[in-house]
């Protein structure tokens, strides 16, 4: 079995991200109860970054094993935070 190439690695990664993160959630049940750590920018960072890459596979660039790592270490600690925070 072949493995993916860095390409499909990150497209999966960043499915997944959006898949496992709640972005869909309003503003209003984002903020209200614990907050440790600021979950709504925390989000908002995190979806940058996600449409960033999106937008750079789109255009043909080819990402480095250490780019996925560093997307998938960023978007583990904002899901920790959202944990914490009980949002997910």
């Amino acid at each position: 079995m072949r493995k993916p190439d860095t390409r499909a690695a990150m497209y999966t990664l960043i499915a997944q991200v959006r898949a496992a993160m709640p972005f869909h959630l309003p503003v209003a049940a984002i903020c209200q109860g614990l907050c440790n750590g600021c979950s709504k920018k925390l989000l908002e960072f995190l979806d940058v970054e996600l449409l960033d890459w999106q937008a750079r596979l789109d255009a043909g660039e080819t990402p480095k094993l250490g780019e996925i790592d560093k997307l998938a270490r960023l978007s583990g600690k904002v899901y920790k935070v959202l944990q914490r925070n009980q949002l997910v």
